[in-house]
């Protein structure tokens, strides 16, 4: 077992060999960062004059498959490794070219057909006379990807041969074990479990290898149908299936320690897994794999790959028990989906319903139709448009949302403050000059859209980002003969996601009653209050914190504005569904933004000075959600959340002494539900308490497996910059 990191002491199950329990414990202590290195090969610049940036790439590629260093443990289970330190910072190495993250690939076409069956699907699209030069190209470079993976795969055998011949005895009988399960795949389907853990492995883990950040998606029902059948025909046990997954989950770890990460922590990798929920035929694919994964993260704690469970009213008594019990153990390795609700939600987006029902997530948490999204998002901070109503900041921010697309037209050269800002007779009048405001920037986003996946460029910045190797296991680029950046995905996606709405709603609820309501001051009182940072105003200051309930407080008032605010938000930035065929489905977020916002955010009515970090994602305001964690979900609960189709999370920090014994699991596992039942999208709980945080802050490597949540991902704490770890530690600590 590896240590407790966890102020109540854990129950100590064994379930898995000591062997595993060691080998993960040295992943986790970063005992393998060494071998991560710098690719030492390039491509000849003369292989590559004159040839398209697809087929440079899928060169390099190949390369890596021939060259990158292998790295094979006596202990493991499994065979391949990602050893090249530029894919750690999720770029191409040897090129230079940028990896491709937030998607979710096909890996079942992958399970079910093998390199092999991709190779005869190229070959058959390649003998359609009407390509175009440029399809053509991508198709040859597809099959220039694949001669590399299996470069890489044959090398694997070719080492695992040779140690075989060099060793004897107990480890004889390991590298023979893996070599049996890694000679067919992934060229052909696996015909047992264990090739198609395997398998999955080498087809994610090359992803890697190369830059690309993909995630995995539904594991147990990949991998579920295999462990039955070999269950039924006695040729495995539970006990040795679980030993597979949780060497898989070990090898997930491989890049611990090579890097330091300043920014969101060493887990960052957008390799999340979702288990449970229906199938496309509508029925529960909850299966001993489902329940496995949870054994192995209930004892390993491991946190790099982040797990969603879809659950609903269908959801077994005993799933729920597993969720909870992991939970509680900290690190917010493990969320929920409300799977009726996203279904509604994606639906009436558009999305047909064999589709909607396969729904995953892009890496982090939003919501995306797995194997088929190209995905992006365009996220902004909703709380400086309105203090742009409120003149508190320029009409033209310091610099604009996105290039060439002003919030807000203003006149060339610098945009000072306004010196007369409108008083707004009516709240009703300054709410719609806010909601203006946001339409322009919402339809600046749509004219931006528009010029987004015309060809292959990567959304943000229009780096040219090939995607050969990434688009095998998207669906259509193949039948397409389109990369991923190009059209090729059935769904190409670029999401609006604000941050801030939290804070907006509660400025927006505390003007109305102190302004228009209870008439204490004008606004224009109040913004020369907030444009000097409250100074002078303490007392009032402190009035507003201690008499006004804000969101996540169970309170009507705060929560109708909140509910308001969230409505329009969708409602305007839902319009057009799409811009040049590129979908727009409305999202909320932060993932840590809320730092980067701070510094341009002015004061705040509800008693926030500037500078301060607030709110992450739709959670509350940190500090100002005083009335316990089932407020909370009823607060967040007040948003239709089936007008936000690319999803919203709501994280809780639950303190430990809650959810200990059998009546904090109990209590739990009631939380859950009401979240469920009152119709929330997706909940992230993190148990731990903040003393511990503070005690792990002063003493770096105290608590070297100590996970947090972050926003769609997990870290271990002491990976974070201070300013990340102060933003962990201020969230409210929740008790029942």
């Amino acid at each position: 077992m590896l240590p407790s990191l966890h102020p109540i002491p854990l129950q100590g199950v064994h379930r898995l060999s000591a062997a595993t329990r060691d080998l993960a414990k040295r992943y986790l202590g970063g005992d393998f960062k060494d071998t991560v290195v710098p690719a030492a090969f390039i491509l000849p610049e003369a292989a590559s004059c004159g040839l398209s940036h697809n087929m440079r790439y899928a060169l390099t590629v190949k390369l890596i498959g021939e060259q990158a260093p292998l790295r094979i443990l006596p202990e493991e289970r499994l065979s391949g490794a990602a050893t090249l330190l530029e894919a750690v910072n999720h770029a191409t190495p040897a090129c230079g070219y940028p990896g491709i993250s937030h998607n979710t690939l096909d890996f079942k076409q992958g399970l079910m057909i093998g390199y092999r069956g991709l190779r005869e699907r190229i070959r058959q699209r390649l003998a359609d006379a009407a390509l175009t030069a440029e399809q053509r190209d991508f198709l040859q470079s597809m099959r220039v990807c694949l001669d590399g993976a299996q470069a890489w795969h044959r090398r694997h055998l070719e080492e695992l041969d040779r140690r075989i011949a060099a060793s004897s005895g107990a480890e004889q009988v390991r590298y023979r074990e893996v070599r049996r399960h890694a000679a067919r795949v992934p060229e052909l389907p696996p015909e047992n479990f264990r090739e198609a853990v395997q398998s999955l492995w080498l087809l994610f883990d090359f992803q890697r290898l190369c830059g690309n950040w993909p995630a995995i998606g539904r594991i147990d029902l990949l991998l579920g149908p295999y462990l039955e059948r070999d269950l039924a025909a006695g040729v495995i046990t539970l006990e040795a299936a679980r030993e597979a997954l949780a060497h898989f989950w070990i090898k997930g770890t491989e890049w611990c320690g090579a890097l330091d990460h300043p920014y969101g922590g060493d887990a960052q990798h957008y390799q999340n897994v979702i288990l449970g929920g229906i199938d496309a035929s509508g029925r529960e694919v909850t299966n001993a794999v489902t329940y496995l994964i949870l054994d192995v993260v209930e004892e390993l704690h491991i946190s790099d790959f982040p797990i969603g469970v879809r659950v609903s009213s269908r959801t077994p008594e005993k799933l729920w028990r597993r969720i909870a019990e992991v939970q509680r153990l900290g690190g917010a390795i493990v969320s929920i989906y409300n799977e009726d609700l996203i279904l509604r939600a994606l639906e009436k987006f558009g999305y047909p319903r064999d589709e909607a029902v396969t729904f995953t997530n892009d890496g982090c948490w939003e919501l995306i139709i797995g194997g088929k999204t190209a995905f992006g998002y365009l996220p902004f901070d909703i709380l400086q448009i309105l203090q742009q109503s409120l003149g508190l900041a320029p009409e033209l921010a310091d610099r604009p949302l996105y290039e060439n697309i002003p919030v807000r037209a203003a006149p060339p050269g610098s945009a000072p403050l306004p010196a007369d800002s409108p008083d707004y007779p009516t709240f009703d009048l300054l709410y719609q000059d806010f909601l203006a405001r946001l339409k322009e920037a919402c339809d600046g986003f749509a004219r931006y859209t528009a010029h987004c996946f015309s060809g292959d460029v990567r959304y943000y910045d229009l780096i040219p980002a090939p995607s050969p190797l990434l688009s095998l296991f998207i669906d259509d680029c193949i039948g397409r003969a389109r990369g991923y950046y190009n059209r090729g995905a059935v769904y190409s996606v670029l999401a609006p996601h604000a941050g801030g709405l939290p804070d907006t709603a509660n400025s927006l609820f505390v003007i109305k009653k102190l302004v228009y309501d209870e008439k204490r001051l004008s606004l224009g009182e109040l913004r020369k209050i907030l444009r000097a940072d409250w100074e002078g105003a303490e007392t009032l200051r402190r009035e507003i914190i201690r008499d006004y309930p804000l969101y996540g407080n169970d309170s009507p008032e705060a929560d109708r504005m909140f509910a308001q605010v969230v409505a329009d938000y969708a409602r305007i930035a839902a319009d057009p569904r799409d811009s040049n065929g590129v979908l727009r489905p409305v999202g909320v977020s932060t993932f840590g933004r809320e730092i980067e916002y701070a510094s341009k955010r002015k004061a705040t009515a509800f008693g926030r000075q500037a500078g301060q970090i607030l709110a992450t994602n739709l959670a509350p305001t940190p500090g100002s959600d005083l009335s316990g964690p089932t407020a909370v979900i009823k607060s967040f609960c007040h948003v239709d959340f089936s007008n936000v189709p690319n999803g919203c999370p709501l994280e809780l920090k639950l303190h430990p002494t809650s959810v200990h014994g059998d009546g904090g699991l109990d209590a739990l596992i009631g939380l859950l539900r009401a979240f469920v039942a009152l119709g929330g999208v997706y909940l992230q709980v993190d148990v731990v308490d903040s003393e511990v945080l503070k005690d792990a802050q002063r003493h770096p490597g105290k608590y070297p497996n100590l996970s947090v949540r972050i926003s769609g991902w997990s870290a271990r704490f002491d990976t974070l910059n201070k300013t990340w770890q102060d933003m962990i530690i201020h969230r409210t600590q929740q008790r029942f």
